[in-house]
């Protein structure tokens, strides 16, 4: 069905000269005249800057060591509300001191300027960081809007719409500077912003939390295991005995490296087991790429891209024609169970499922079974560890320049034990560090519901 959308030639004028339709569509000109019907202000007009973040090429500017090196905001980084830091680079200090338009200081709020758009996140570390094709907004302390209200109102569908309108520029689109200046924010009673920024607030510092019960689980691991006092020298080169070469079937420098030998052989001095002993293995469907929605409309599908540390949400999966699913009767994986990307590089993520959802192929199901004494918070927990990835990595196979393992190599890894009150402990701090996530998610998500409560009252009115 045809969607006819019909504007004047001041109105395109108006509009920056834009006079592709898409800049056009219905629903953006509703949620423009909407926004004009209350009392609003531009983001020009509030803020002290609105700048991009270093545009070409970084890599030959890549700090060695991250420890020493300065972090870089890329596109990727930008979610909802806050940074996701998970994959990140760092640059040198010398390449950081010259990039001055370019750094992020703390209460900047940041919006992708290529790639995926509609989102905005808020920086509140102290430390002073890079960016690269990165928005940088810079609210001026003395305007009329909260900084916090301002990245929920971003967020939410009033302000996403925009940001997403203001994208132009074929299959890899981006915002526009010029055009990002005129972004409408509407002008609501201080109490109001401050209740919404109280609310981000609080899902940041929640979300802090749970950070912080994650790395007293790593915390735990290493000083329990003695890993934290293991030192890896770069060896020039190393041996392997013949009869290692014929039982691994490998031959490849890369599986003999000795920083997972040292790892195994320091966990294999407590109490250890193998993780198919209690958990089966098995492996998603290869469902048709045609068959996958624009929205979430269907059944959710985990691909390799969602399995990350930590666990999934299932209501930010993309999904699958309900019908050709069904037909297919492919089982979904449930609840509290495990799911592994089985092709990477540098990683191979374990995820909690927080919802029942489809397994793509190459993506690893991990049940557990009824005679297993860990649990699936703790399984997950050590395949995301130096223990797990360092076995994983030491057993991939790489074709071109993608690393692969199967399902043989999560079953034979080797899981430390230690203690009854050890797996305990870990399991409950995993635990926690879930829950307090998913609290802080509400939170932002009671945060974008109550801007939008607020217009549409002020629009009544």
């Amino acid at each position: 069905m045809a969607v006819w959308s019909k504007t004047s030639l001041s109105e395109i004028t108006e509009n920056f000269g834009r006079l592709d339709a898409e800049f056009f569509r219905p629903e953006y000109l509703a949620n423009d005249h909407l926004l004009e019907r209350i009392p609003n202000t531009s983001l020009r007009l509030i803020a002290k800057k609105i700048d991009v973040g270093h545009v070409g090429s970084m890599v030959k500017h890549y700090s060695k060591d991250s420890k020493d090196g300065v972090l870089l905001l890329q596109t990727q980084n930008v979610k909802e509300f806050f940074l996701d830091l998970s994959h990140s680079v760092t640059i040198t200090s010398e390449f950081h001191a010259k990039l001055k338009k370019s750094q992020v200081q703390a209460g900047n709020i940041l919006i992708a300027r290529s790639g995926s758009f509609g989102s905005a996140s808020i920086y509140l570390e102290d430390k002073v960081i890079n960016s690269a094709d990165i928005i940088i907004v810079d609210v001026n302390e003395e305007s009329e809007i909260n900084s916090f209200f301002l990245v929920a109102f971003m967020n939410s569908v009033y302000g996403s719409t925009q940001l997403v309108r203001f994208a132009s520029g074929g299959v890899q689109g981006h915002v526009n500077l010029k055009i990002l200046e005129h972004f409408k924010i509407p002008k609501l009673d201080i109490r109001a912003q401050e209740e919404v920024a109280d609310s981000v607030k609080t899902a940041y510092l929640t979300l802090k939390s749970s950070e912080v019960a994650y790395k007293k689980a790593q915390q735990l691991l290493e000083s329990e295991m003695g890993l934290d006092k293991l030192r890896f020298d770069k060896a020039v080169g190393y041996t392997a005995q013949f009869s290692e070469l014929e039982m691994s079937r490998r031959a490849d420098p890369e599986y003999f490296n000795p920083v997972a030998a040292n790892i195994v052989a320091q966990i294999t001095e407590f109490e250890h087991i193998k993780l198919g002993s209690c958990f089966s293995v098995g492996n998603g469907f290869p469902w048709h790429s045609k068959k996958f929605l624009n929205n979430n409309s269907g059944e959710p599908v985990v691909r390799i891209r969602n399995t990350r540390p930590n666990h999934i949400d299932i209501d930010e999966l993309t999904s699958i024609d309900p019908y050709y699913a069904q037909k297919i009767g492919f089982p979904k994986a449930n609840k509290g169970e495990i799911v592994v990307g089985m092709d990477g590089i540098k990683y191979f993520y374990a995820s909690l499922l927080q919802g029942d959802c489809y397994v793509n192929q190459r993506v690893a199901h991990l049940k557990q079974l009824s005679n297993a004494k860990i649990s699936s918070e703790y399984v997950a927990f050590i395949i995301n560890s130096c223990v797990g990835q360092a076995q994983l990595l030491r057993d991939m196979t790489i074709a071109t320049t993608v690393g692969h393992i199967t399902n043989r190599n999560i079953a034979k890894l080797v899981i430390p034990y230690v203690s009854d009150d050890f797996h305990d402990n870990i399991t409950l701090l995993i635990r926690d560090s879930i829950d307090k996530k998913q609290e802080s998610k509400q939170l932002l998500n009671q945060a974008k519901s109550r801007v939008e409560q607020l217009i549409e009252k002020a629009v009544q009115e």
